[in-house]
């Protein structure tokens, strides 16, 4: 199937993949999260702005991959 953008897109990603994805994004989100959390004990307010931005991105991820899959109680995460 092609997309309205010309892409091609395959739908061949199977549920352990995406599964996956969502623990790689979890990890990466407390990863920016405890960046944060040193930034912020050494004043660096640049680095706070940038670990808080990745983290929020990622909850994003989180948010849609877990609406992907399914799971109960997890709304449109365009809403």
């Amino acid at each position: 199937m092609i997309h309205a953008q010309g892409n091609m897109r395959t739908y061949d990603r199977t549920w352990e993949e995406i599964e996956s994805m969502l623990d790689d994004a979890r990890t990466r989100r407390r990863q920016w999260q405890d960046f944060y959390e040193h930034a912020k004990r050494v004043h660096d307010k640049d680095s706070m702005k940038d670990a808080a931005r990745n983290a929020k991105a990622l909850e994003g991820v989180e948010e849609t991959l877990r609406w992907v899959l399914g799971e109960s109680g997890i709304r449109d995460p365009l809403d």
